[in-house]
């Protein structure tokens, strides 16, 4: 995947419409970066939404957002000089492959100050046309390419990185990326279908007293267990401050609308525009049968009609002047007699007749241009050539490309619009996909309690859920009898063990693959070579731990500021390689508290390599003159911009060049 363009028009302080050029000018493909400059303040961390936003629309993680809902963002997104009915847009052209093919999509967000239904409108452009069945799917499709879940390992800030440099256990959301890149989901949902088949098991060999503690047991797990997945859900409510059930509302929505139920919605409508999308383009084929029933079919033969307009016109001029001979050369010798009658001077007279003799001679040679008539065509029938040629086939030539290119745009018409009816959603699931609709709706206003305060009631309950299956384990290992069903629950308990070992395991060597790619960018960042030797990944938290030649930890703390940012820039830039995903990286405010030597190894060393295509915004003292004279002189720039933000406007204008 590689970003071509990004236009913005009347987003955050980018006023009027900007076209910002993300591909290099040049074949070279060695040429990865493109390089944006801009002080605080002036709209790099924008620009990075504008990308985000485009991607991913109300889903999109976007800096200033907060606690705004998606309309609140969008109106206040829009730029302040802009009038009401002006449009805030932003485009976004990519290319990536697609079986096999390089497929070029447009991605088109606009909106004004007044929303409409309190979101955006998406478009999305394959080459010059609007593909609205993908348009329509766009949520799922974008999440096969580029899933928001690892979008920031992609797409990061120089905050991301403090963040992640100081804690001792990457944040929830990396943690998830990391889970998703490794693909450990599957195996900690077969561990929990198990325990839910061992209790069915439980419950079919207990008697009837058994039973009834069992089910008491249960009733309690069970309850329990429900305190717990609802403090657990007030936790993220609170952490994503209330934000989580808007977006849970949306996200319904939006599967309704991914998965044609608003298209079975319209279902009607839809195949009543096709209906008469075919009937105008039937109507279209019988005025272009009419046409060829006419005139049009001699323009096969044009050049032809011309050579016999032109040949026709000469034999006319030749006829009228042998008529005409015979009339003048009697009037000549009369005008000679009347002249000799008058003794004109000898001299005079013979100039005359020498005049008269050139006229002849000119007239002579016009008879004589066409001897022999071929077509012998009367002036009313080149009359009638000359006006086909020049006023009735160009008129059907003309009346026959318009009507063939609106039944192209018909057929181009009924094609979508098939193709929208094709994933329409069935009447049983449009039913369904409501129902869920209504239901999230019904559950948007769920938010209470701190997350500190949920914190605590989680780790409580968890303990408290613990303790049961506990109980419920030892209850069933004492009072249940033995019978045909107990050696499923002996053989699940080995299974339960197995899957853990095999859980262990896969954790394991997915992680040895990820340390590796880790230790060896980081030792590939860091200038200091003896200081570490190895770097280690918690297989639950997924922490990271520091050993040197001995094999004896490093404890975090003696690393610097600037080294506890390499290693986590290391971190997100080993995830990205073991993704195996060709995607673009973008990196706002990159070097940080980052030292001369540390900065000089991120520039040379990681910028040019981070991917096929990065994005740099950054500030004159990140990326200063000698950082970009080192970056030009190894020919890794692709394109330079200068954000140059005017107080006075609180507008940014999009220059070529940097700050040097």
């Amino acid at each position: 995947m590689r970003f071509l363009e990004l236009v913005l028009q009347n987003f955050g302080p980018y006023y009027g419409r900007q076209v910002i050029n993300l591909c290099p000018e040049s074949q070279d493909d060695s040429r990865s970066i493109i390089l944006f400059g801009g002080m605080n303040g002036g709209g790099k961390t924008t620009l990075m939404d504008a990308i985000r936003l485009a991607l991913y629309g109300h889903r999109a993680q976007c800096s200033t957002r907060g606690n705004l809902s998606y309309a609140e963002f969008l109106t206040q997104s829009v730029n302040r000089n802009a009038s009401p009915v002006e449009q805030a847009r932003i485009e976004l052209l990519f290319e990536h492959i697609e079986n096999d093919q390089l497929i070029t999509y447009r991605i088109v967000r606009y909106w004004t100050k007044k929303l409409k239904d309190g979101k955006d409108s998406l478009g999305i452009i394959d080459g010059e046309w609007l593909d609205e069945g993908l348009t329509n799917i766009w949520d799922e499709y974008i999440e096969n390419l580029l899933p928001l879940g690892i979008s920031n390992l992609f797409l990061f800030d120089g905050e991301q990185v403090k963040e992640l440099a100081e804690l001792e256990a990457p944040p929830p959301v990396v943690v998830e990326a990391i889970r998703s890149l490794l693909g450990l989901e599957l195996a900690e949902r077969l561990a929990i279908d198990l325990e839910i088949l061992i209790n069915r098991k439980r419950k079919a060999l207990a008697s009837k007293q058994e039973l009834a503690n069992l089910e008491e047991i249960e009733q309690k797990l069970s309850e329990k267990q429900a305190i717990y997945d609802a403090a657990i859900e007030e936790q993220a409510i609170s952490q994503n401050q209330l934000d989580e059930a808007k977006e849970q509302q949306q996200q319904a929505s939006d599967k309704f609308i991914s998965e044609g139920g608003k298209i079975a919605a319209e279902r009607s409508q839809l195949k009543s525009q096709r209906d008469t999308y075919q009937a105008n383009a039937k109507q279209v084929r019988e005025e272009l049968k009419e046409l060829a029933a006419g005139t049009l079919p001699l323009r096969l033969i044009q050049p032809l009609l011309s050579q016999a307009q032109t040949q026709g016109e000469q034999e006319s001029r030749a006829s009228q002047a042998r008529i005409g001979r015979e009339i003048v050369q009697e009037r000549e010798q009369r005008l000679i007699d009347l002249l000799t009658q008058l003794k004109l001077p000898a001299k005079k007279l013979a100039k005359i007749q020498d005049f008269l003799a050139q006229e002849n001679q000119l007239l002579e040679q016009a008879a004589a241009e066409q001897e022999q008539s071929w077509l012998e065509a009367d002036g009313e029938t080149l009359n009638y050539l000359a006006n086909l040629l020049n006023h009735y086939l160009p008129q059907a030539n003309k009346l026959a490309q318009e009507q063939l290119a609106k039944l192209q745009n018909l057929e181009a018409e009924v094609d979508a619009t098939e193709r929208q009816l094709a994933v329409a959603a069935s009447p049983e699931a449009y039913q369904q996909l409501e129902n869920t609709l209504r239901q999230a709706q019904t559950q948007l206003a769920q938010a209470q309690a701190s997350w500190e305060l949920s914190r605590r009631k989680v780790e409580e309950l968890d303990t408290e859920v613990k303790q049961i299956r506990k109980e419920l384990a030892e209850y069933g290992e004492k009072n249940i009898d033995r019978n045909n069903d107990e050696h499923i629950i002996h053989t699940s308990a080995k299974v339960q063990q197995t899957l853990k070992l095999f859980r262990e395991r896969l954790t394991l060597r997915k992680l040895n693959k990820l340390e590796q790619e880790v230790t060896e960018c980081f030792l590939y960042l860091l200038h200091k070579s003896d200081l570490v030797h190895r770097v280690a990944i918690d297989t639950e938290a997924f922490s990271l731990s520091l050993y040197d030649l001995q094999g004896q930890p490093v404890p975090k703390h003696r690393l610097s500021a600037g080294e506890k940012q390499l290693l986590a820039i290391a971190f997100l830039w080993g995830l990205a390689r073991v993704s195996g995903r060709q995607l673009p990286v973008a990196i706002d405010t990159p070097l940080g508290r980052l030292d001369s030597s540390h900065r000089t190894n991120l520039v040379e060393r990681y910028f040019p390599h981070a991917s096929h295509q990065v994005i740099l915004l950054s500030t004159d003292t990140e990326i200063g003159k000698v950082e970009v004279e080192k970056l030009r002189k190894t020919h890794a720039i692709a394109q330079e911009y200068l954000l140059k933000y005017e107080p006075t406007k609180r507008q940014t204008i999009t220059e070529q060049g940097y700050f040097w």
